[in-house]
């Protein structure tokens, strides 16, 4: 296993790359099915790294405590090289109910993580609604656990939570970039 830290290669401001992918239940999902949130939170993710599976329940709990906010996450990985990433195993992820937000999509061309210059599972960005789409409020990590097994200073997600937070209040994130840490992503 490859560990990884998020890099910036958006910067706050920036609009979000566009992305039209397949979702588990069948379905192809752009950013443009979720417009009608007032913010939403993408989340470069997988199946198999332990990283990424220690933020599954985190980032269920986002999305059931902020309604208005899109929680997305985005399996870029190569399951040709490791097939627990395979787009079944998403599938399975979702009908058991160890994933529950908004929507779970396959990457396959990779083509999306690359736009948004994401490295690692998981790799957060919390874009903001405006006119214009939607655009980085903050890029990092969840919260201050960096390992599967440690335990965050604070509720599980607290860090983004507060960046939702001030998303929703309409007043700037004033967290540093924190990156995130996880396998790298598992590139063609």
């Amino acid at each position: 296993m490859t560990l990884e830290e998020s890099a910036r290669e958006l910067e706050r401001g920036d609009l979000a790359p566009g992305f039209e992918l397949p979702d588990t239940d069948g379905d192809t999902r752009s950013i443009d099915d979720f417009a009608d949130n007032k913010a939403l939170l993408v989340t470069f993710t997988c199946n198999h790294c332990p990283y990424a599976q220690a933020k599954f329940d985190t980032l269920n709990r986002l999305a059931d405590d902020y309604g208005n906010v899109a929680v997305v996450g985005i399996n870029p990985n190569d399951a040709d090289e490791y097939p627990d990433d395979s787009f079944e195993r998403m599938q399975a992820l979702v009908d058991e109910g160890t994933i529950e937000y908004d929507a779970y999509l396959r990457d396959e061309s990779q083509d999306v993580a690359r736009a948004y210059g994401a490295v690692c599972t998981p790799d957060p960005f919390l874009f903001k609604s405006t006119d214009d789409g939607f655009e980085l409020a903050y890029h990092g990590r969840l919260d201050d656990a960096h390992g599967p097994d440690e335990q965050p200073s604070g509720e599980p997600g607290f860090e983004m939570a507060g960046a939702i937070e001030s998303v929703l209040a309409g007043v700037p994130v004033d967290h540093e970039f924190r990156p995130s840490r996880g396998c790298s992503i598992k590139w063609h």
